[in-house]
């Protein structure tokens, strides 16, 4: 007797966003060493630090731009730090590594060609070993659900139903 894959002849289609996971450094540039006593941003000591710090070290790295300490920044000093990051990152974002990851995934999965999902039951691999963000799976649902027959979570001897089409 022949054993006969089902799920593979089937028209079951598999994203794992696993495989979508971008190659590169990520890294959490604090401001907080470029503060007086870690507590006040001085304008003309932070623009002097900003310029000092060698920047091409962050080449094709993503960066997300915090400060640790507890003091109020104003929102031109992550902006400039983020003009200087810009001409050599990948992606920059203000924030923790959280939100990095989570920028990267909603651009990836904005610009995920989905037109092979269209009227297709579609699973969603659950199980990673890198850090795909929970936000990532919304952003997939919200790309999927117009197109897609139905969509589960898991793997295709053991998925969840999240979605069915009612056309």
């Amino acid at each position: 007797m022949e054993i006969i894959n089902k799920v593979a002849n089937s028209a079951l289609k598999t994203i794992d966003l696993e495989r979508l996971y971008p190659s590169g450094k990520r890294v959490l540039f604090d401001i907080k060493n470029w503060l007086f006593e870690e507590l006040i941003l001085k304008e003309k000591d932070f623009r002097a630090a900003v310029e000092a710090h060698d920047w091409t070290q962050y080449q094709d790295n993503f960066v997300a731009v915090t400060c640790t300490a507890d003091a109020i920044i104003p929102s031109w000093a992550m902006m400039l730090v983020t003009s200087k990051l810009v001409p050599f990152t990948k992606k920059v974002v203000i924030g923790d590594l959280t939100i990095l990851e989570t920028a990267i995934f909603q651009e990836i999965i904005a610009n995920l060609p989905v037109e092979e999902f269209k009227e297709k039951p579609v699973i969603v691999k659950g199980c990673s070993e890198k850090p795909v963000p929970d936000a990532a799976f919304s952003f997939l649902i919200e790309r999927l659900q117009p197109i897609a027959k139905s969509i589960l979570f898991g793997e295709a001897c053991s998925s969840v139903p999240i979605y069915k089409s009612k056309k």
